[in-house]
Formats: C-alpha cells, sequence, structure tokens
C-alpha cells in the first residue's frame, strides 16, 4: 500500500515536470521545476503527498488522528526538513517576509477568507498548485491556485527553506 502511494507521487511529479507551458494566469508561479533530488524542498514536497486524503481535524497536528491546515504544514516540516514552524496561521503569516515570487515548491501559501486576518494556509507543489488540509469534513488535498475561490481569498506567501 505505501509504495503504491510513493510511486503515484512519483508519477504525478514526474508528470507535473512535463508540463510544457508556464503558467502566465498568475504570476507568481514559478515555471522553474523542483529542487534536485535530495533538497529539503524535494523531502516536504514528498511527504506532504504521502499525507494526502487524510482527514481534516480542528487542532489535529498528526496522520492518526488528522490535521487542520496549519497543524500539516507544523508536521511536515518538522518531520521531513526539520524546521520548526508556528503552530497558527497568524503565526505562519507573522513570519518574515522573504521573497516568494515566483513561487517555488516548498513555499507556504496563506489565505484570508474572513476579513484581513489569515485563517489559512497550505504547502505549494508546483504547477500552480498547493496542498492543503481545507474546513471541516474534508480531507488533505491539493488544489489549483488559479481557481477563483483561492485567487480571490490569497494573501501571500512565506519562504521557509532556500
Amino acid at each position: 500500500m505505501r509504495l503504491m502511494g510513493v510511486m503515484m507521487i512519483a508519477a504525478t511529479l514526474f508528470l507535473a515536470g512535463c508540463s510544457s507551458a508556464p503558467n502566465t494566469h498568475a504570476p507568481y508561479v514559478s515555471s522553474e521545476p523542483p529542487a534536485a533530488s535530495g533538497q529539503p524542498h524535494d523531502d516536504v514536497i514528498f511527504h506532504a503527498f504521502s499525507l494526502l486524503g487524510t482527514p481534516y481535524r480542528y487542532g489535529g497536528m498528526s496522520p492518526d488522528t488528522g490535521f487542520d491546515c496549519s497543524g500539516l504544514i507544523n508536521y511536515v516540516f518538522r518531520e521531513s526538513a526539520g524546521v520548526s514552524l508556528p503552530r497558527t496561521t497568524s503565526g505562519l503569516s507573522a513570519l518574515p517576509t522573504q521573497r516568494a515570487d515566483p513561487l517555488q515548491p516548498g513555499d507556504l501559501v496563506l489565505f484570508s477568507m474572513a476579513g484581513r486576518k489569515v485563517n489559512h494556509a497550505g504547502i505549494y507543489v508546483g504547477d500552480g498548485r498547493f496542498l492543503h488540509a481545507p474546513s471541516s469534513g474534508g480531507h488533505v488535498r491539493v488544489d489549483s491556485l488559479q481557481a477563483s475561490h483561492w485567487q480571490r481569498w490569497y494573501a501571500g506567501s512565506r519562504r521557509v527553506l532556500d
């Protein structure tokens, strides 16, 4: 079962790397391929993809109990890159702004879905897509940043890996 998941992740990343045209709808999205194998970016992306389908749980911080968006980010970066990040979306948005334009795989994407306060976050995985733990009843999934819903609420990004 685990081997099948790893194979699906590898196939997805291979196909994403085969895309022929850069995204012109959102200038902050990079057309550059992910960093070379063995880099912290790759470890973060592979680990995040291994958690697809994990149920959403408010306050959740593990694959056994489920994740909320910031719990998912905290867990993935801690376990795969040894990086300790804030546990809340407000803490993530308060991180020092490092230029994340264009977005690169492993960057954090932030959303303000209720006013100006950041209250949702995900991990950019490349090709205009991000991985996140959506609201109650959802599961960890990948969505397009170009979707009008996410474009409307997009509040910025943070680069935490060099």
